[in-house]
């Protein structure tokens, strides 16, 4: 890495710190802290949503993903761009009608602590999880930037960073610094689009670059040995592979495009977004323009993931042709799929613009993972340690969620570097999917059907849906464990119906 790349890196770093602490000044107490006060306009609004939603699945994950399996990969952004659009049309007024401040409050107004209590626990962890994907993202970012960084330093950057994002400003620094991260990732992606489509001679060309790579070749024959995919035998086979949406099969796929639909509307961090607005109408357009943002970086990761696809080939790749006694193409080797986007950064790109756009995925990863952790903070504070707190004074209560943050990072980093690797995008869909499946029904029934279910049946539906869910995953059911946990959600809701509480007002906490 060239001491221009460092420049890059260090003059991206030095604006978002700058913006954090800028931020920090503008919180006077938790109401800032968790809203902006409720004085976001839509650029904000459209900040602290995409800053958190635009993640490493979005990025660095989409890009990996597209490298696997190509067009398929898009369904992370476009399910995430949908998520906004169903917010924006239909959840936006009824949240900010709702006066709460937590996802799980507006539960807990309908059907009692109990299902507030059991809720924020599985949504937290639901969140956690994709927190986690964005600590070992940050640190796989570290040390592929600086090879000779101890993975322990890079874990300790990672959270330090993390917190400077979004442990000072709170929601003014997540939607500050989102606006900056996705100013600055549409024009390193965009840029990224140009040189692909200028150096691989337009679609057609990359095509003929894979099909010249894999069909019928000692690669394309080793897919199952490296990868535990299917081998690539025809131009039909690779073609089937890259070039289609559905590539890992329809209830797979569509599985995760609902997991990110409905894990959106299920997220503290993006209702956050929507109760910092100044009205509603300023909520509206900054979720709708997230929604109109979200999809487009899809489309851009997948044509970097497939053109990296074509030129570069794994380690275990390289291990599978020896072990079958082939010769071994001569291309550059990734030790790992998660740096294929830093890879293209730094290969394809001048040494100050490779810095920058390093520097703008590490924010990128900061962001999401800084927001993400701001959100379930949230709800733990709120939902969880206030009811064992003496001082629930707002400055303690600040304290206590700043200091949730921080400790909800360190035990990501923690496990981040006890754990192995996973494909960034299945930790996405997993997580989206558990929050979804925890809050969607739930809060929609308590928004929009007030007053018509018995809350025991809504109880039953945060507890079992999630159990459903990780019951389908580990069984391997052969649709998406999401659908099944989505399935036992909405049936026991629907169930709910047929025996409304009694008029006496069996809708109380005390039902």
């Amino acid at each position: 890495m060239t001491g221009w790349t460092v420049t890059g890196i260090v003059l991206v770093l030095m604006v978002i710190i700058g913006v954090g602490s800028y931020s920090g000044k503008k919180v006077k107490n938790e109401n800032d802290f968790l809203t902006g006060g409720g004085h976001a306009g839509p650029g904000l609004v459209c900040g602290v949503l995409l800053g958190s939603l635009v993640s490493s699945q979005s990025t660095i994950g989409s890009v990996q993903l597209a490298f696997h399996f190509g067009l398929t990969a898009w369904w992370f952004t476009l399910g995430s761009g949908l998520g906004c659009l169903l917010m924006a049309v239909g959840y936006v007024r009824t949240l900010r009608r709702s006066k709460c401040v937590t996802e799980l409050q507006i539960i807990s107004s309908e059907y009692g602590t109990a299902a507030e209590e059991v809720g924020s626990v599985l949504n937290s962890l639901g969140i956690f999880i994709t927190v986690l994907s964005q600590v070992m993202a940050c640190i796989g970012l570290f040390t592929l930037m600086f090879p000779s960084m101890p993975m322990v330093t890079a874990a300790v950057l990672t959270v330090a960073i993390m917190c400077f994002y979004v442990v000072f400003g709170g929601a003014w620094g997540a939607g500050m610094g989102g606006v900056v991260k996705v100013t600055l990732l549409y024009l390193a992606f965009m840029g990224g689009v140009v040189i692909v489509l200028m150096t691989e001679g337009g679609i057609s060309g990359l095509a003929a670059s894979l099909n010249a790579l894999f069909a019928g070749k000692p690669l394309g024959m080793v897919q199952e040995a490296a990868h535990h995919l299917n081998n690539l035998p025809t131009v039909s086979d690779v073609s089937a592979r890259f070039g289609r949406m559905m590539a890992r099969g329809f209830m797979k796929d569509f599985g995760s495009c609902l997991s990110c639909m409905l894990g959106v509307l299920s997220t503290q961090t993006y209702a956050q977004a929507v109760w910092s607005a100044k009205t509603d109408s300023d909520a509206r357009k900054g979720v709708m323009l997230s929604a109109l943002l979200c999809p487009p970086l899809g489309i851009a990761g997948i044509l970097i993931g497939l053109s990296m696809r074509a030129h570069y080939i794994t380690a275990s790749e390289a291990a599978a042709l020896q072990a079958a006694g082939q010769a071994v193409p001569d291309l550059p080797v990734l030790a790992s799929t998660l740096h294929v986007l830093p890879a293209f950064a730094v290969d394809h790109l001048p040494p100050l613009a490779a810095g920058v756009v390093l520097g703008t995925l590490l924010i990128t990863v900061v962001g999401g993972g800084a927001g993400l952790s701001l959100g379930m903070s949230s709800i733990l504070e709120k939902d969880i340690f206030r009811r064992f707190m003496k001082d629930t004074s707002a400055r303690h209560e600040l304290l206590v969620t700043r200091l949730t943050i921080v400790v909800s990072l360190v035990a990501a980093a923690v496990i981040a570097l006890t754990v192995p690797n996973k494909m960034l995008n299945d930790l996405g869909f997993l997580s989206m999917g558990l929050r979804g499946a925890v809050v969607f029904a739930p809060m929609t029934c308590a928004l929009m059907l007030k007053g018509r279910l018995r809350s025991g049946f809504v109880i039953a539906s945060i507890v079992l849906a999630p159990s459903a869910m990780i019951l389908g995953q580990f069984m391997k059911f052969p649709v998406d464990p999401l659908l099944v946990g989505m399935a036992v959600s909405v049936g026991l809701c629907a169930a709910g119906l047929l025996f409304p509480p009694d008029k006496s007002g069996a809708r109380s906490p005390q039902e």
